[in-house]
């Protein structure tokens, strides 16, 4: 992935967050879907996935007490937990992207969403951490490192993997690939024709991966 190519990543991520507005999103004959941005991301950056997903029938939720993301996995956890009991969502999907995927694999283990999510869909998602955020001058990034307690009690524990997709661009030059191998054995791997770690959340080609995820775990 070309300098260019990045820089394109990171301009669809600016523009994303600026979108002004919120759609309507309730309705729909479909399993609930609760979409979870990443790290300093709003739902906005999830703005067209959630479009796609109510056009196929789901009501989406968002989760606006997480507010920038930028908490520990077990605080934005919580706040999916209170999401979902509040709402008294049942059979619910989870949509996360990158950090996203990370809160919702810790709340799946939590009373109150055990028994009310199906499963989650997660995008680009470092489930045995980023090396990249070992060295970073943030905090918040830091603690998505493969050396953070948390990350790694998460990565150790795989019971909650057959209710996990994880859809993956070819190419993400956020999160490493090989450091995943074990730290997703026994959930289901989708590799998409994309490159880059934001920009693919407004590709067709990867909301229709997400449409037919989120059917598979709702049946």
């Amino acid at each position: 992935m070309d300098l260019s190519a990045r820089l394109a990543d990171y301009a669809w991520l600016v523009r994303a967050q600026l979108r002004p507005g919120r759609p309507d999103w309730t309705g729909g004959a479909g399993c609930p879907v609760v979409l979870v941005p990443g790290i300093w991301e709003t739902w906005r950056v999830l703005r067209d996935l959630g479009d796609a997903l109510h056009r196929a029938g789901h009501p989406v939720h968002v989760l606006p007490g997480l507010g920038t993301n930028s908490a520990e996995l077990a605080v934005g956890a919580q706040v999916l937990r209170r999401t979902v009991t509040a709402l008294d969502l049942r059979g619910a999907v989870v949509v996360a992207h990158s950090k996203g995927g990370l809160i919702a694999k810790t709340a799946l283990g939590l009373p109150g969403v055990t028994d009310r999510v199906a499963g989650l869909v997660a995008v680009a998602t470092p489930f045995a951490g980023s090396r990249y955020a070992t060295w970073f001058p943030a905090r918040p990034v830091r603690r998505l490192s493969p050396r953070d307690p948390a990350i790694r009690r998460l990565a150790a524990d795989l019971s909650a993997h057959p209710r996990i997709v994880a859809i993956r661009p070819r190419f993400d030059p956020h999160v490493p690939r090989a450091a995943d191998a074990a730290a997703l054995a026994g959930a289901v791997e989708v590799e998409v024709p994309l490159e880059g770690h934001f920009r693919p959340l407004g590709d067709p080609r990867l909301h229709e991966a997400v449409l037919h995820a989120v059917a598979g775990l709702s049946a």
